[in-house]
């Protein structure tokens, strides 16, 4: 009975191991029953929207991998997505001559901001981080709608050469798809290669052992917010310039797509635990959801319980193989 249970232990140990091949499998195998119900699905024109769709998903879910890692959260990702948006569409509509660098840089500097003002309440006051950002999402919400005046910036308020930041692309590669590109890369080159990545993982592993090693737990997780609100900030402008609308309820309840894709990525909500390419293809299996169900015809209302049954089955999967792995782990160490 004991050597059955240790196979078992092993064999999730295995999977969790190799969690992305299975998420690459699964997304294979979603594919292709997707293209036998509509034979749309696989052509060029829709993969490019697919693809280009998710871009900004990809975006937020790589910053919040770092907030999950380090046993955090952040709910006021998508009213700082909002205000940056808003921030940077209302100076390029007083000043259409504006460059558009700017007007990402404006962006991510208001989502700067913010991330820096959550990180100081989680990191230095203490608060706890669902509780902080909780307030800080209806604060953020709230100066959205308070600098447009209840309005919103419409596509004819924004110049041509704005609207071209998310429309443009480069070598027959969409802007948007490159920028995702650049910050993937850099961060799987970040968490996986320097110290300081080393030290977020250490951080949401075990912080009484992170500080006792000597890392400041206080500066690392105000470094992981401000990045996500940096990535929220750039998410914020590109959102706008996609869809080329600036709205007070823009983006609003889009937090929890992005603990999502994280979650179907294999990030444990305990902290301590995640990897970039699995976020990536977390968000790419939601993106494909949302790209294919219409394509089927599936109801708005049946969409959002199979994407919801989808991400329950992955916390299950991810408490049962981190709890195997955690056991096998015990066991070892007894012999």
């Amino acid at each position: 009975m004991g050597d059955r249970l240790m196979e078992k232990q092993s064999i999730l140990s295995v999977i969790a191991k190799h969690r992305e091949a299975g998420l690459i499998g699964f997304i294979i195998i979603l594919s292709i029953v997707f293209q036998l119900l509509n034979p749309k699905f696989l052509t060029i024109g829709n993969l490019a929207n697919l693809i280009t769709n998710t871009t900004i998903l990809i975006i937020l879910a790589v910053g919040m991998m770092l907030v999950l890692i380090t046993r955090g959260i952040d709910l006021s990702i998508g009213s700082t997505l909002a205000l940056s948006g808003m921030t940077s569409s209302l100076f390029v509509s007083a000043y259409p001559g504006l460059n558009p660098l700017l007007a990402i840089l404006l962006g991510i500097m208001v989502g700067i901001i913010c991330g820096i003002i959550l990180g100081y309440l989680v990191s230095i006051i203490g608060i706890l981080p669902i509780i902080a950002s909780l307030g800080l999402m209806n604060v953020y919400r709230g100066l959205t709608f308070w600098s447009s005046g209840g309005g919103w910036v419409s596509a004819h308020q924004m110049p041509a050469s704005f609207k071209g930041i998310a429309t443009s692309s480069f070598l027959g590669v969409n802007t948007l798809i490159l920028i995702a590109i650049a910050i993937f890369l850099f961060f799987y080159f970040f968490v996986n290669y320097t110290i300081t990545g080393r030290q977020i993982y250490a951080v949401g592993s075990n912080p009484e052992s992170a500080e006792i090693t000597g890392i400041n737990s206080k500066k690392i997780l105000l470094l992981v917010y401000t990045i996500m609100g940096g990535l929220s900030g750039l998410a914020g402008v590109l959102w706008v310039s996609k869809f080329a609308s600036a709205q007070g309820d823009t983006a609003s309840g889009y937090e929890l797509t992005v603990i999502a894709a994280c979650i179907l990525g294999g990030v444990s909500i305990a902290g301590g635990v995640g990897r970039i390419t699995g976020v990536l293809l977390g968000a790419i299996l939601l993106g494909i959801l949302d790209n294919a169900l219409p394509l089927i015809d599936v109801s708005p209302f049946w969409q959002m319980g199979i994407e919801g049954g989808i991400i329950l089955f992955a916390v299950l999967f991810n408490v049962i193989v981190n709890r195997a792995v955690q056991q096998n782990e015990l066991a070892r160490r007894v012999v």
